[in-house]
């Protein structure tokens, strides 16, 4: 560019730098400083992302990059980078970039965490992922501490360093520093690991073509690659930020040595083609889904223009609770629905509590977890008591008892209490008394198919004897539904 001031020669410039083009313009964190990131002055991830920005320009990779960000200092790195982005879970974002990559495969996936994130409640994902080669680009910030939570010993703290949870400096009774690099360089999947720093300068420059080598990896389609650097944290350090920068140079490189751990670039194959998702009309085969004979969608379902119904049933281990939700959940997918089953139940194997979820939607259903039941499947005292107050004005309740106790107070809901234990006792087994109040459900829903029913508790149900006993417990269930004075509580 080129312009002539008054009065004086002609002068010539050209931009050397600039902002890249994978950060946003401003940055809307905070209204009045746009222009500035929220890192302290001498942090490193600062310079990382620079370097990190640059490399996705250089690459012409913007459109296709998600960056998968932690719980620590970058946990706002989506209000800098403009790329995808996906909040992580404390420790878990290779998991998530896992998924990620694996259900978008042409993108490039960058899993971006610090020391406290990755080596401590993150270990676990992340040496998983390492060893199953998954391609992505980790890039691991290791400043030796917890910075975000105000200077906790890290897994990665240096012997001697000393931190608000060892005042003294770490000790061999604390454990040694994690050398996460060289644990992960030992395993066969990973291409490409590398320790560096910003120490100095030279560092510096070191570390951006570290950086942009593993994301250049992943566009080659090779596996997985991991950069670790060695990053100041001048606040909690109580340092410079010169100091910081030197302290890096000088001691963190003593005790973690910069260089290559492993580099297969030379010798990696791209990752295979993904394989095409098969077209829905397969779905059924693969997953072992009997076809129904009807047609596929939502129009298999009878008198549900608008369905989503919510059932909550509960007991004690041992009473079938977990199963009447898997027949109601199974058979709702041979029906075309969308549907969720979410168990929960302690340890015991039996007489402990036991709980689930289950939804049944011709929409995407948004969460598992059913807070106000249309249906409520207690099949004792407790569960009915814990959790009549939750179901829906207008729904149902299904009490396995002679009759309501006492206390029971609960308005404008319907309320079945019947001995559906003993019921099923007298078809030949107490234990299909699951079954039974399923066929009282399955009446009041009228939602599924009975082919759908059936089909679902074949597949799960294997042993003939109790198949055919479950299916009389459904069959009588659904009688009870319509015997006179069935219901002893209206909804008002």
């Amino acid at each position: 560019m080129s312009e002539r001031l008054s009065g004086e020669p002609e002068v010539t410039w050209e931009v050397a730098r600039s902002k890249p083009a994978a950060f946003y313009s401003t940055y809307e964190r905070k209204d009045e400083l746009q222009h500035a990131t929220h890192y302290c002055p001498g942090c490193g991830h600062g310079i990382i992302h620079k370097m990190l920005a640059q490399a996705i320009d250089e690459l012409g990779i913007q459109d296709r990059t998600v960056l998968i960000s932690p719980v620590g200092c970058s946990v706002f790195a989506y209000y800098y980078f403009d790329v995808g982005n996906v909040q992580a879970a404390h420790g878990r974002a290779p998991a998530v970039a896992t998924a990620v990559k694996r259900s978008r495969p042409r993108s490039i996936v960058i899993s971006y965490q610090g020391d406290g994130d990755l080596s401590a409640i993150g270990s676990a994902e992340i040496l998983h992922a390492a060893n199953r080669g998954e391609s992505i680009t980790v890039i691991f910030i290791n400043n030796a501490i917890y910075s975000m939570t105000g200077g906790q010993m890290a897994p990665t703290t240096l012997l001697g360093q000393t931190s608000t949870t060892s005042p003294q400096g770490r000790s061999a009774h604390e454990g040694y520093p994690l050398h996460v690099s060289e644990l992960l360089a030992t395993l066969e999947a990973p291409v490409y690991i590398e320790r560096v720093g910003l120490g100095d300068n030279k560092q510096v420059a070191q570390a951006a073509r570290a950086v942009r080598r593993a994301l250049e990896n992943q566009v080659r389609g090779f596996g997985f690659s991991l950069v670790e650097v060695l990053s100041p944290c001048p606040t909690i350090w109580k340092m410079t930020p010169v100091e910081a920068q030197h302290w890096v140079r000088d001691v963190m490189e003593k005790t973690f040595p910069l260089g290559v751990l492993r580099d297969r670039t030379e010798t990696a194959q791209p990752d295979p083609a993904p394989v095409p998702a098969p077209p829905l009309s397969e779905v059924p085969r693969i997953v072992g889904v009997a076809d129904t004979g009807l047609p596929a969608g939502p129009s298999r379902i009878i008198d549900a223009p608008a369905l989503d119904l919510q059932v909550r049933v509960a007991g004690f281990g041992g009473q079938g609770v977990l199963l009447l939700g898997e027949v109601l959940a199974e058979a709702g997918v041979d029906a075309g629905l969308e549907v969720s089953w979410l168990p929960s139940y302690g340890p015991e194997m039996r007489s402990g509590t036991s709980n689930c979820h289950v939804r049944l939607s011709r929409e995407p259903v948004d969460s598992p977890l059913v807070t106000h039941p249309d249906v409520l499947v207690a099949m004792n005292v407790p569960s009915l008591r814990k959790f009549c107050s939750t179901v829906k004005r207008g729904g149902w309740i299904l009490y396995n008892g002679e009759t309501l106790p006492e206390d029971y107070n609960q308005k404008e809901v319907h309320v079945l209490a019947r001995p559906f234990m003993q019921i099923a006792n007298e078809l030949g087994d107490a234990r299909a008394g699951n079954m039974v109040m399923l066929g009282a459900l399955l009446e009041i829903a009228s939602n599924l198919p009975q082919s759908s029913i059936e089909s679902a508790l074949g597949r799960l149900v294997r042993n003939p004897r109790w198949l055919a006993l479950d299916e009389a417990a459904l069959a009588r269930g659904r009688k009870l539904m319509r015997e006179p004075r069935a219901e002893v509580c209206h909804a008002s």
